[in-house]
């Protein structure tokens, strides 16, 4: 999976986040791991933009792969701004990638990722179906 948005992917969502003290390791800059709870964020404001504050029930998103290049460390503070963009749809999966920018100066990548979302029936612990919401919005993009 390519973590740079392709021709046929479309952006879904921006997320507008602040760096924040505690996101700083030994290092004096942002740790790898916060990377990806900004990917997190972002995805998470996305589809409780599309299904409400609440996403819990007998379905659900599981991210069941995910990688980040790190282009440049972050460091406090800043305020950034992470793109999230849409690929390839499949029946129980959609490809996700992420654009994290500095808020000031959109020129500055700080980083970018993917993750792929698969639609989960939690009881049966198996994959199902995306919900056809999800399914007419990705589709209408």
């Amino acid at each position: 999976m390519s973590s740079h948005p392709q021709a046929n992917s479309k952006q879904l969502y921006l997320s507008r986040q602040t760096i924040r003290w505690g996101d700083m390791d030994a290092f004096g800059h942002v740790n790898n791991t916060v990377y990806f709870r900004f990917m997190e964020q972002c995805r998470i404001e996305w589809l409780e933009e599309v299904f409400g504050p609440t996403i819990a029930g007998e379905e659900g998103p599981v991210i069941v792969n995910a990688h980040c290049n790190f282009r440049r460390q972050m460091k406090y503070p800043a305020r950034i701004c992470v793109e999230m963009s849409a690929g390839h749809l499949g029946r129980t999966s959609v490809e996700t990638t992420y654009i994290i920018r500095d808020a000031a100066d959109e020129q500055i990548i700080y980083a970018d990722g993917a993750a792929k979302i698969v639609w989960v029936d939690f009881k049966k612990e198996k994959s199902t179906a995306l919900p056809e919401q999800l399914r007419q919005l990705l589709t209408s993009l």
